[in-house]
C-alpha cells in the first residue's frame, strides 16, 4: 500500500502543477481515480483531495495574473494616451506661443528655415525711430556663432564681410571693444568676457561698471548677468557670446539704466529672449533726423516688455549698429556706412 501511496504522489502532485501553469488537458470535473469510493484507501481519497484543492488555487493564481497582465496593458494604453495628448498639448501651447510672439512683432517681411535655425525678420517703427528684428529659434545651439574680426583677435571687420566670410544667413554687431596695443600695434580689442567655441577668448574679466556677458549655453538658451569670478560663467557652459553694458530686461522686468546711459536716443542694439527660448535681435536706426533718430533705453524696455521678452541686453551701438539679412544691409548705419567691429554675432544656416 505503500508503494502505491507513493505511486500517486509521485503521478499526480507534478500533474496538479502542470494543470497550474494552464497546460491539463483533461476535465477537472472528473475525479483523478475513478475506483468506487470504498475501495480506496482513505490516504488516497486525502490525497486525491489535497490535489484538487492544489489545482483550484493555482487556477484561481492562474486567473489572478492574468488579470494583473490586462489591468497592466490597460495601464499602458492609459499612459500611451496620455503621453500622446501631452505631446500634443505642449505642441498646441508653443503654436499658441508664437502665434502671441508673431502678433506682437507684426507681420514678417523675410525669413529663413533650415534643419538648424528658423528665422523671421520684421520692420520696427516707433515714434521718431525706425529698425529692424529677427526672431530666431535656434534647433541647434551651435547655429549661434560669435565671429572675431576677420577670425583674429585686434582685427575688425564689417558685419556684413562677416557674414559673407562665414557663410551665414544672418549677423548683427557683437559685443563693444576698446584701442588697446597688441604685438606692440595699435588695435581693437573686444571689451571684457568674450566666448568663442565654448573658450574664453584674451582670459576673463570680472564685471564692473554693470559690463555683462550674453550669450548662448549648449541648448540655445540665452545666458546673461555680471560676473566676477570665471567659474561662475563657465560652469553655465556658453558657447559662444560677448560683453556690454547695460542689462535691460530681467525675469520680465525692466532693470535699472545706468545714469550715464539714461535717456539718450542713440542707434542701438540688442538682444533678447522669450520664454519659448527663441532670440529677438533689434538694430535701432539714429542720427538721422530725416530718417530715424535713435531710442532711448527706457523706451526699449517698454517696447521689449510689451512684445513679450523675458530677457534683454543691450549690445553695442552707435556707428556699429548694423543689421544683415541673408547678405544684405537692411538698416541705415549712422556713419553712412558699415563700421568694422571686433566681434560680430551670426546666425548659421
Amino acid at each position: 500500500m505503500k508503494i502505491i501511496n507513493i505511486f500517486f504522489l509521485t503521478l499526480i502532485l507534478p500533474l496538479a502543477l502542470f494543470v497550474a501553469g494552464g497546460a491539463y488537458a483533461l476535465n477537472k470535473n472528473i475525479s483523478l481515480v475513478e475506483l468506487p469510493a470504498e475501495k480506496l484507501d482513505p490516504s488516497l481519497i486525502a490525497i486525491e483531495a489535497e490535489t484538487q484543492n492544489i489545482i483550484e488555487k493555482a487556477t484561481k493564481i492562474k486567473g489572478s495574473v492574468e488579470l494583473e497582465e490586462q489591468k497592466y496593458q490597460e495601464q499602458k494604453e492609459i499612459l500611451a494616451g496620455l503621453a500622446d495628448k501631452s505631446y500634443d498639448q505642449t505642441k498646441l501651447s508653443n503654436e499658441v506661443y508664437e502665434k502671441m510672439i508673431i502678433d506682437r512683432l507684426g507681420k514678417p517681411i523675410d525669413g529663413y528655415h533650415s534643419n538648424r535655425v528658423d528665422i523671421k525678420v520684421f520692420s520696427l517703427k516707433g515714434l521718431g525711430y525706425r529698425g529692424y528684428m529677427a526672431k530666431v529659434k535656434l534647433y541647434d545651439s551651435k547655429a549661434f556663432k560669435v565671429a572675431l574680426g576677420k577670425d583674429k583677435l585686434g582685427e575688425s571687420e564689417t558685419t556684413s564681410a562677416a557674414v559673407k566670410r562665414c557663410d551665414a544667413i544672418f549677423g548683427v554687431n557683437g559685443g563693444g571693444f576698446y584701442q588697446s596695443t597688441l604685438n606692440g600695434q595699435n588695435c581693437n580689442v573686444p571689451i571684457s568676457n568674450t566666448v568663442i567655441d565654448s573658450k574664453l577668448i584674451n582670459g576673463f574679466s570680472p564685471s564692473y561698471k554693470n559690463l555683462f556677458f550674453a550669450g548662448v549655453d549648449s541648448s540655445g538658451e540665452l545666458i546673461g548677468g555680471e560676473f566676477y569670478k570665471k567659474d561662475e560663467l563657465m560652469k553655465l557652459k556658453p558657447v559662444a557670446g560677448v560683453s556690454f553694458v547695460p542689462s535691460l530686461i530681467k525675469n520680465r522686468k525692466p532693470l535699472p539704466i545706468p545714469k550715464q546711459w539714461a535717456n539718450q536716443k542713440q542707434p542701438r542694439t540688442i538682444i533678447g529672449e522669450y520664454g519659448n527660448d527663441d532670440l529677438l535681435f533689434i538694430v535701432v536706426d539714429g542720427r538721422q533726423a530725416d530718417w530715424s533718430s535713435g531710442v532711448t533705453l527706457e523706451q526699449l524696455q517698454i517696447k521689449l516688455i510689451d512684445f513679450g521678452v523675458i530677457e534683454a541686453y543691450n549690445l553695442d551701438g552707435g556707428g556699429s549698429s548694423t543689421f544683415v539679412s541673408k547678405g544684405r544691409v537692411l538698416n541705415k548705419p549712422s556713419d553712412g556706412k558699415e563700421r568694422p567691429v571686433t566681434t560680430n554675432i551670426l546666425i548659421m544656416p
